[in-house]
């Protein structure tokens, strides 16, 4: 493992536990050479499908590309990143059930929305407003009468 400060390969680890989804081990790693403290987690590799793109294009689940986005559209918001995460493991663990080799893009960030919805309703529009591509005003506005609607 190298040391993300200074490149040395020179780490030890200082301290080892089990993550919290229990599938995980999350180890604190101190560099020999510069004593910079950092995290790395181990997981299980999964066979999770291949994503099919809009445009065809083929690329591996990226569950840190997801969770990025959630952070944005969380941006500012009560949302904790634990609930992220969780939200993220979700999706994983409903991808891997249904044991399909590729799934679509489309069908991922339905997924996301409907789980997005639960958790934060702003967070929600603002995923939506970039997923679904909103082109005018008014797509905000039906977004947000379906919203006070389910009230």
């Amino acid at each position: 493992m190298r040391c993300p400060k200074c490149d040395s390969t020179e780490t030890k680890v200082v301290d080892s536990r089990e993550g919290v989804d229990g599938r995980s081990v999350r180890r604190r790693r101190e560099c020999e050479s510069c004593k910079f403290r950092y995290t790395t987690f181990e997981r299980i590799e999964d066979s999770l499908p291949m994503v099919v793109k809009k445009g065809g294009q083929r690329e591996e689940f990226d569950r840190y590309k997801i969770l990025s986005g959630l952070k944005k559209a969380c941006e500012k918001r009560p949302v904790k990143v634990v609930d992220m995460e969780e939200l993220v493991k979700s999706i994983e663990a409903a991808l891997l059930e249904n044991g399909d080799k590729e799934v679509t893009s489309k069908v991922i960030g339905e997924m996301l929305i409907k789980k997005l919805q639960q958790l934060d309703q702003v967070a929600y529009v603002r995923f939506a407003s970039v997923y679904r591509e909103f082109s005018d005003v008014s797509e905000f506005v039906d977004t947000l009468k379906g919203i006070l609607q389910h009230r």
